[in-house]
């Protein structure tokens, strides 16, 4: 069994544990991520019509970050880039259904020299599994669920080990089909939409059921939770809640819009991270990898690309990075553009991003849906809804947004004469990354498909 510790200080009225102490045992790591949820679409990150209780009361245990961002808005690449701590490009993993170079060292690799057993339960999305070699790995129902017998197993073997664990918890909600939990907890006429969709009976009756799969998620986590609690190793637990890209409607996932790779991102660590505090330094997923290193004392076995992060969870500093940065690959997705590459760097200002090859029309899985065709419909006697369908599949090679106050990116302010020398410093910083990277741009682009992942069926994707 774990010792709690027994050295306490007093801060503010409370008494906690001091930051040493809790050094003095190894933290348990604990991870939970959402599947295509907006960031926004979370209520204590602003959302009025959703109802997501256990992680809004989460948040006022922990940290909340309100500039976290991903290297890329599908779930594959985000994966890798996760638990590798290393750029997507690097790696390999930079289209969906990707995998990574074998030789790459992940999560697994970096804790086990420490001590750790590392899981994952619930979706994977990464491979290959001599990268990924995990002590227990139990992936969801065919329904979608998660195993949360396998959860409290895995807890219980190693409470009673004296193992300290890294657990990771990936959820497949709220991604589509939205068929999970229960619409009409939400009112389609008053739920409030973002202002890029087209205001139509068809999209609020979608939005709802993507709300109720929303809820469906929060439960879940709210089980890890109590689980947790009930096993009686909350005390000695770092718990990360991730949400992970967008949604699947235009303008998030798929995109390096704000709503397409900006994340929830909420911290709990008893006694060494402050309760209902909040934080607006730029933290990225590449990053989780090294700050959980820092949080159990172990030594990264290989290069890493993040940074931690923990000098901010523990009030010791208020900034982290300058910038933040994103690659999106259309090529090989299901329903893709054959090619259509972006690139976007981001500070807590402007988001500037690049579009490799403007000339082409975007296309994706959505754009092939129901409710896009029927807001091309709608498109052919409506102004907004022509605008909007149009800027979604036909892009600028360049575009910069003042994100402070632009948080949708609705208004395209590179040409702006005023813009240039932001523009050109913008440029110059993306370019230097993409160099770093070995990203090629365009050449990288259209090699993408010798990065996918083939099934035992010879299919593209997961079993």
């Amino acid at each position: 069994m774990i010792r709690k510790s027994v050295y306490t200080v007093a801060i503010t009225g409370l008494s906690i544990f001091s930051l040493s102490a809790q050094k003095s045992h190894k933290p348990n790591l604990v991870l939970f991520m959402a599947d295509d949820c907006s960031h926004y679409d979370i209520g204590c990150y602003g959302s009025v019509d959703s109802k997501t209780p256990h992680i809004d009361n989460f948040a006022s245990e922990g940290m909340r970050f309100t500039k976290a961002y991903e290297a890329a808005p599908m779930s594959s690449p985000t994966r890798h880039n996760l638990l590798t701590g290393l750029w997507p490009v690097k790696t390999g993993a930079y289209p969906n259904h990707t995998m990574a170079k074998e030789g790459t060292l992940s999560i697994v690799q970096h804790l086990k020299p420490a001590g750790y057993k590392v899981a994952l339960i619930g979706k994977s999305h990464v491979a290959p599994s001599s990268v990924f070699d995990w002590d227990l790995y139990v992936d969801t129902s065919k329904g979608g669920d998660l195993n949360f017998d396998a959860i409290d197993n895995f807890i219980s073997e190693c409470r009673s080990e004296g193992t300290p664990f890294c657990l990771f918890v990936m959820s497949r909600q709220p991604h589509t089909p939205w068929n999970k939990g229960n619409p009409s907890q939400f009112n389609p006429e008053k739920i409030k939409l973002p202002p890029f969709y087209v205001d139509i009976p068809e999209t609020r009756e979608k939005f709802c059921d993507y709300l109720a799969e929303i809820n469906y998620m929060d439960a879940e986590f709210g089980k890890l939770l109590k689980i947790l609690d009930e096993k009686k190793v909350r005390d000695n637990s770092a718990v990360v809640f991730l949400s992970e890209q967008g949604n699947s409607l235009p303008f998030a996932k798929w995109t390096l819009y704000e709503p397409g790779v900006k994340s929830a991102c909420i911290v709990r660590w008893p006694g060494v991270v402050q309760s209902s505090t909040t934080s607006d330094a730029i933290v990225e997923y590449v990053d989780i990898l090294p700050t959980f290193l820092e949080m159990a004392g172990a030594k990264a076995q290989g290069e890493l690309d993040g940074k931690s992060f923990l000098g901010v969870l523990t009030n010791k500093k208020t900034e982290h990075k300058q910038y933040t940065f994103s690659i999106h690959t259309t090529r090989g997705i299901f329903g893709g553009s054959e090619y259509f590459g972006i690139r976007a760097v981001a500070d807590k200002k402007y988001r500037y991003i690049v579009n490799l090859t403007p000339e082409m029309t975007f296309q994706n899985t959505e754009t092939a849906g129901k409710l896009f065709k029927r807001w091309k419909e709608v498109a052919e006697n409506d102004p907004f809804a022509a605008m909007i369908t149009h800027r979604y599949q036909h892009r600028p090679a360049i575009e910069l947004y003042d994100i402070e106050n632009d948080s949708y990116c609705m208004e395209n302010i590179a040409d702006l004469p005023e813009n240039a020398s932001i523009v050109k410093r913008m440029d110059q910083v993306l370019k230097q990354w993409m160099k770093a990277c070995g990203d090629e741009g365009q050449p990288t682009e259209m090699k993408a498909t010798e990065h996918q992942f083939r099934n035992s069926r010879g299919q593209i994707g997961e079993e």
